[in-house]
């Protein structure tokens, strides 16, 4: 079999009825959402505009406040914003709001993607409670009035990173997951640079939200089954709306006998209803996300999310020219390609070695 197709309604069997009447919840207040912006794009009287751009924090204050309550009780999803202290919340909702924002361009879009994963593999690998440490033995430049050495302290992060594989899910998670494979490379003492698994898998846009299809394509993926066994899988990919195109691989191969020892999926922006999805269909997994959003529009796009974010990464694909992954690697140009250049020459291995 060349394609494995799964269904949204197979994905919604995996929540619970407390989730089903919290995403119903959720989407009833952005449906207020949905009313107060239609006023602030169309209405032209002072006062007006400054009632619904109040009711629209409100608005927003009282989803996170009610998606805080509900990742209280999922320790398997962390919220870069709900986990982190105060004081550092401000650099994340600025974050996302750069990503977000229209005016942003391309090459400002990579940098606030760069800076996103590194967020996120602090919270994921770097919390303050690690208190194991490495120490790093720098040669530095200065050489007077002898060779000078510098002692830094990271923490200590081999066990937890030399048993992962990098999965990419293609195109927009392609950069993302680079990013990623060389935090690792830097955190680790021996500079571990993981392996690469590619899949290709894509979702059926002619469909709506409720009859999604999620479609692997295994003739145009590149993965050695065996070396996914009892590994520490980790996906990378900006947006996470349904948690389709996951839980599709991960089954795939669990269907082909394969058991990874823990799923971690990192997701600049993740919708609720795509993390309870993954959660609660994949044994193991860990959700780590910089910022949550709290609905999806009936095309499955998150709102209010931040658009294509692949097309935002890669640019535009020529509708008679779509890039394989080597074109997308030649098309960042010299300086992203040196700067991983590791991480590029694993991902040829892993292409060519097929």
């Amino acid at each position: 079999m060349d394609t494995i197709v799964l269904k949204a309604t197979d994905l919604d069997g995996y929540l619970t009825e407390d989730d089903k009447r919290s995403l119903d919840s959720m989407d009833r207040l952005y449906a207020s959402v949905t009313e107060t912006s239609r006023v602030l794009c169309s209405s032209q009287n002072e006062q007006r505009l400054a009632q619904e751009k109040q009711r629209l924090v409100d608005l927003y204050n009282q989803m996170g406040d009610r998606m805080q309550e509900l990742m209280a009780a999922e320790p398997a999803v962390k919220v870069y914003s709900f986990q982190t202290p105060p004081t550092v919340h401000g650099e994340a909702s600025r974050l996302i709001a750069k990503l977000r924002d229209v005016r942003t361009q391309h090459y400002e879009f990579v940098y606030y993607i760069q800076r996103a994963y590194e967020l996120l593999f602090n919270l994921a690998f770097a919390e303050p409670d690690n208190h194991r440490k490495n120490h790093l033995i720098v040669r530095t430049p200065v050489t007077d009035p002898v060779q000078n050495y510098a002692v830094h302290k990271i923490p200590d992060v081999d066990e937890d990173l030399e048993n992962a594989v990098m999965c990419v899910m293609l195109r927009g998670a392609l950069l993302p997951s680079m990013i990623m494979s060389k935090e690792i490379e830097e955190y680790t003492s021996t500079g571990y640079v993981t392996p690469f698994a590619l899949f290709k898998i894509g979702r059926d846009d002619t469909k709506r939200e409720s009859n999604m299809e999620y479609i692997l394509d295994l003739g145009r993926s590149y993965f050695d089954l065996e070396s996914l066994a009892d590994k520490d899988l980790i996906f990378a990919d900006p947006m996470n709306a349904t948690g389709g195109s996951l839980v599709t691989i991960v089954k795939y191969l669990h269907d082909q006998g394969v058991r990874p020892r823990s799923v971690n999926f990192f997701n600049v922006i993740s919708a609720l209803k795509g993390s309870l999805r993954i959660v609660r269909a994949i044994e193991n997994a860990r959700v780590y996300t910089l910022w949550m959003d709290p609905a999806l529009n009936e095309k499955a796009y998150i709102l209010p999310g931040l658009g294509d974010a692949g097309d935002r990464l890669n640019g535009i694909d020529a509708e008679s020219e779509h890039r394989n992954i080597i074109q997308l690697i030649a098309d960042y140009g010299a300086t992203i390609a040196n700067l991983y250049r590791s991480q590029v020459r694993q991902i040829e291995q892993t292409v060519l070695a097929r």
